[in-house]
């Protein structure tokens, strides 16, 4: 097989899109309204400010730098809704400014108060008692003044480099230095390794959960650090900075060195965002904005703390479990938990685990058991992002030192985890694993575990497929399909596809896998292309996708076409979604939904009616609805997007096994198309509208699921 290139539209004109960087920031509008929800529980919703917080760094970071460049390059093009780079970064600012300011605003106005009420507070310096003072002095001088290096500014001390995200003070100052001297401005940085949200002891706060800022502990002790001089002023701030990291892979010799260079690069690259308190003065900003190469637009002021997401550490200390979603125990299917050796319970019949849900352990398991068991001779994984700390990673570490063949394709450049897998390449080394970093240009997305192992004189693979990383921690908070499996079929594409990674040799075409960047979109765009056959001759036809992002044209188009010939089109997309719902003789047929709840979703599951063939049989069905047992069913790593077909290896594989397929077609699309509590809906203006109940049942796919698949709650 050989690469796949876009095709060109069979229509004349690009189909209609909505902006993907404006629908990335309504996504994170969905997050933030989760604040808001006075049906989630207090300390969870602060979680969700954070959350929007976090989500909205990565955007200045990677989506708004990039736009940032274009400019500075002089780029005019313009993108699928004829905004060129430039306009879209003034509608970028002022669909960030509201954002930020909703942000402080229910922090502020709902959830300081509600928190108040629970006897969780956050005292400001006027709300500190004498026991309160005193220990905030006895802390500033012995946990902060020794770590703090206050930086007055002149000719032989310019302005310091500011770490990407760090919180930083700027102080003015009346009166002479040391020296005679008039500076009138210092830099305080904050000590990275301090909390931002110190919590107070109980006789201090009158309550086990009080808490100060650390800014409100320098800002009540700033005048310690410069004796003989009067402070005039003290301004927190913080700048995001471009966040991505370049390198040709054309050019380099060693992807790991050169990575490990560009990560240092990183914490100072060009900046894009401002933040500072809303009490500094109009020139002191100025001032700031001309030091970071700035524009007004990139200034955002803001009533409280300028790194929102270090308050995730109060809902994480905080013991008040009547605050926050109820505890479960992950669930484990029976044949699993009754079997001893999975090796037997895969031969008997392929295993569906659907995360959180269901325990990601025998994942973890699998691998524990290969290393140690004698008639393994080969373990194969692909790894993307597992954290630092990886069971997985000590499994097959002890089974290379066992002398097993450990082969392992490490993805360096997954974005912001590039030094923790840097770390995990360099371990799996040293215990004699063989550790290759993918294909130059195509980052490898595809999750897949493969054990080769001797049973009676033959060899048999036993693969583990997924929809999400191996890592144990987003496990238990991202909703993702994996399927256990000894099928020959199935075994045999998944060893081409790691001769193929490790070879770089071309692959016999695959039997059951579809591939990016070889077959998966073209297959998509056949399917596509099959169901609106099937519409137009009058038969049953109908899709059904849950994906994270919809992006590509090329697909949205096929849909649009799918959609006119009569096809009913189902897509719950989380987060960015270009195509337009709902356009009279364009989309008419389609329907966008998005869920947001207590998981992140990320399952993507692909369902094609196909005349209703599937696992079930032919069916004769005159309503298209989703009939367990029918249709075409895919799992994958992929979203419809064009890095996903065009510039990463991924994989999408079929659930054959009836049971498997009915319980995917139900807990995936099923539930979440019935949700009512936790959904969104998108118009055609791209506008999302949240569902409620209204007189019906209330009915949460994920909540059902905790109840359906989990062992307690």
């Amino acid at each position: 097989m050989s690469v796949a290139e876009p095709a060109v539209l069979a229509a004349q004109q690009s189909p209609p899109l909505s902006n993907r960087e404006l629908s990335l920031l309504a996504f994170n509008g969905r997050v933030l309204e989760q604040a808001r929800d006075v049906n989630t529980p207090l300390l969870e919703r602060l979680r969700f400010l954070c959350i929007s917080s976090t989500n909205l760094d990565e955007f200045f970071e990677i989506r708004k730098a990039r736009l940032q460049e274009q400019v500075a390059s002089g780029s005019m093009g313009t993108g699928p809704d004829n905004r060129n780079p430039h306009e879209l970064l003034q509608q970028i600012s002022a669909e960030t400014h509201k954002l930020v300011n909703e942000q402080y605003r229910v922090l502020n106005d709902e959830l300081f108060p509600a928190l108040e009420r629970e006897n969780i507070r956050f005292l400001r310096r006027t709300e500190w008692d004498p026991a309160a003072t005193e220990w905030v002095k006895n802390y500033f001088e012995n946990e902060l003044l020794p770590m703090l290096t206050p930086m007055g500014l002149d000719p032989a001390h310019p302005f310091p480099r500011i770490l990407n995200k760090s919180l930083n003070f700027l102080v003015t100052l009346e009166g002479n230095d040391a020296f005679g001297r008039r500076s009138g401005i210092a830099i305080v940085q904050a000590p990275r390794a301090l909390p931002r949200v110190i919590r107070l002891p109980k006789e201090c706060g009158g309550g086990p959960h009080a808490f100060v800022f650390l800014t409100s502990i320098i800002h009540a002790h700033v005048d310690d650090l410069f004796p003989g001089m009067r402070v005039t002023g003290c301004y927190q701030f913080r700048v995001t900075r471009n966040s991505e990291l370049f390198v040709d892979e054309e050019e380099v010799q060693d992807l790991l060195r050169a990575l490990e260079g560009e990560l240092a690069a990183r914490r100072y690259g060009d900046s894009v965002r401002l933040e500072i308190a809303d009490n500094c003065p109009m020139e002191t900003a100025a001032y700031l904005l001309r030091q970071f190469e700035l524009e007004p637009q990139d200034l955002y002021q803001v009533n409280g703390p300028v790194n929102l997401n270090r308050l995730m550490a109060v809902a994480d200390v905080v013991d008040r479990p009547d605050l926050k979603y109820p505890p479960f125990t992950p669930g484990l299917p029976r044949r699993l938990a009754r079997a001893s050796r999975l090796f037997d319970a895969i031969r008997q019949e392929d295993i569906l685990l659907h995360h959180p849900f269901d325990s990601f352990a025998p994942v973890v398991d699998f691998v524990r058991q290969a290393a140690a068991d004698p008639r393994v001779l080969a373990i194969k994984q692909t790894l993307y992002r597992t954290g630092p700390q990886s069971a997985l990673v000590d499994a097959l570490v002890t089974a290379a030192r066992a002398g097993k063949e450990v082969t392992v394709v490490i993805e360096l450049r997954a974005r912001f985890d590039e030094e923790a897998n840097i770390g995990l390449a360099t371990v799996l080394q040293e215990a004699g694993a063989h550790v290759v970093y993918g294909v130059v240009g195509y980052k490898t997305h595809a999750k897949m575990i493969l054990v080769v192992r001797r049973e009676r004189g033959h060899l048999r693979h036993y693969v583990h497929l997924g929809t999400g990383n191996y890592h144990d921690r987003t496990a238990r908070a991202y909703t993702d399909f994996g399927v256990f499996t000894c099928s020959d079929a199935i075994g045999e594409d998944v060893n081409k596809l790691f001769r193929q990674l490790t070879s770089l040799g071309r692959v016999p075409k695959l039997s059951k896998l579809l591939q990016s960047p070889f077959t998966l979109h073209t297959e998509l765009l056949r399917r596509i292309k099959h169901e609106a056959e099937c519409a137009l001759q009058g038969r049953p036809a109908r899709i059904v996708a849950k994906l994270n992002a919809l992006t590509e044209p090329q697909i949205i188009q096929a849909l649009y076409d799918a959609s006119a010939a009569g096809v009913r089109i189902d897509l719950i997309v989380r987060g960015i979604c270009c195509l337009r719902p709902g356009l009279a003789g364009i989309s008419e047929n389609i329907r966008v939904r998005s869920v947001v709840g207590r998981f992140l979703e990320h399952t993507r599951v692909y369902w094609f009616l196909n005349g209703g063939r599937g696992p079930a049989g032919d069916r004769s069905i005159q309503d298209p609805e989703i009939v367990p047992g029918s249709g075409e069913v895919f799992c994958a790593s992929a979203d419809w997007m064009d890095r996903n077909f065009f510039r990463r290896v991924e994989i999408a594989f079929p659930i054959e096994n009836r049971k498997l397929h009915e319980r995917v077609v139900r807990e995936a699309l099923n539930y979440y198309l019935r949700d009512n509590t936790h959904a969104w809906t998108l118009d055609a203006d791209g506008h999302y509208h949240r569902l409620t109940p209204e007189g019906t049942e209330p009915w949460s796919a994920q909540a059902k699921l905790v109840q359906e698949l989990s062992e307690s709650t």
